[in-house]
């Protein structure tokens, strides 16, 4: 057989065995002839996995939506609620009401225990530390009461006076306090853990419905129902009032961690929402989302970003720091009292007056 009919007979069959093996099958290939390699590339280490997602308000955090996300925390009972308080990581929670105990959860709202030791009193307010150990309540007509161990025990800080404490708030680690009375009195601190309270009198007896502090206690801001509200750099040593901030009947008002952003509401139908970014000096109205609400309280997380107006009718959430605002619209209507963000602000819980305890995890 001649050479070329050969390479003929050679192809045809090579073919032929292609056409009839299997797709999972191993096909030999005759590798081609060595060449020199190329020069390897200078070493370089892998790229680094992304970060993976934190609670809202570090590197990689989501923006929280929390829509669809309530809960009503049944067990905590449908009661009368003014105050509600928060860990940094939201598992613990401490509720107050008039006429009742304090209320504590150790499961971010799931159950709930009825500390007796608290006294049945009219509680109006309530803060926590950071870790949930250590917390202040105040009531309408008598002490301002402390826990050091998580709730379950109390006692009455008489050093301060009774009064109408409608709002109390504490630093981080629990070491400094403010509480604001309303009954025309003084905002009253405390900077070694509520042992020993100073009556502020510098900035007058006031209507003192709503106080705010930092994280290291430093900065602390009070509003006053019937004037402006007032910040202090000093831990409560010294006051000023911002009058560009006069108008409002002030009902709540929080703050970020640092003490730079500011949240403040009024309880009438105008144009009530105030937000500030230089620690009070400076403040923005911001469109309220309804003209028709009265504003019991807001809320901030710890960046400042995000934030809870609770109201008459509903509750509104934004996600930077108040320009814009979400209904959370699957919560039932009227009376929303008090709420908390944790620290991250990935968990918000709301309280209804004469209903339940509701949370939300806005993040996944």
């Amino acid at each position: 057989m001649s050479a070329p009919r050969r390479i003929l007979l050679c192809l045809l069959t090579a073919c032929a065995a292609l056409a009839t093996t299997p797709a999972h099958a191993a096909v030999c290939v005759t590798p081609p002839a060595a060449s020199t390699p190329p020069t390897p590339a200078p070493f370089s280490s892998p790229p680094s996995a992304p970060s993976a997602p934190t609670s809202c308000g570090g590197a990689g955090a989501c923006t929280p939506d929390f829509t669809s996300a309530w809960v009503a925390q049944t067990n905590s009972g449908s009661k009368a609620w003014y105050g509600l308080a928060s860990s940094a990581d939201g598992s613990k929670l401490a509720a107050v009401q008039s006429g009742d105990y304090i209320y504590t959860s150790t499961d971010a709202g799931a159950n709930w225990t009825a500390q007796t030791n608290s006294g049945s009193k009219n509680w109006r307010s309530i803060a926590m530390s950071s870790d949930g150990s250590k917390l202040i309540a105040g009531t309408t007509d008598d002490y301002i009461y402390l826990s050091t161990d998580g709730g379950v025990n109390w006692t009455a800080q008489t050093s301060a006076g009774t009064g109408n404490w409608q709002s109390v708030a504490s630093s981080s680690d629990g070491s400094k306090l403010i509480a604001g009375s309303y009954l025309f009195s003084y905002i009253y601190t405390s900077t070694d853990g509520g042992a020993n309270w100073t009556a502020q009198t510098a900035a007058g007896g006031r209507k003192w419905h709503a106080v705010a502090i930092s994280a290291d206690g430093s900065k602390m801001a009070a509003a006053d129902q019937s004037s402006y509200v007032y910040t202090s750099t000093n831990s409560g040593a010294s006051w000023t009032a911002h009058t560009n901030t006069g108008g409002p009947s002030w009902y709540g008002l929080a703050s970020s961690a640092d003490g730079t952003r500011l949240a403040a509401v009024g309880n009438n139908t105008n144009n009530t929402v105030y937000t500030s970014t230089d620690s009070g000096l400076n403040w923005t109205a911001q469109t309220n989302p309804n003209a028709g609400n009265r504003w019991y309280n807001v809320v901030s997380s710890a960046d400042g970003t995000n934030l809870a107006l609770l109201g008459t009718s509903s509750v509104y959430t934004s996600t930077d720091s108040g320009v814009h605002w979400t209904q959370q619209a699957t919560l039932p209507g009227g009376g929303w009292y008090t709420g908390a963000f944790s620290s991250g602000s990935s968990k918000l819980a709301v309280a209804k007056n004469s209903g339940y305890v509701y949370t939300a995890t806005g993040c996944p």
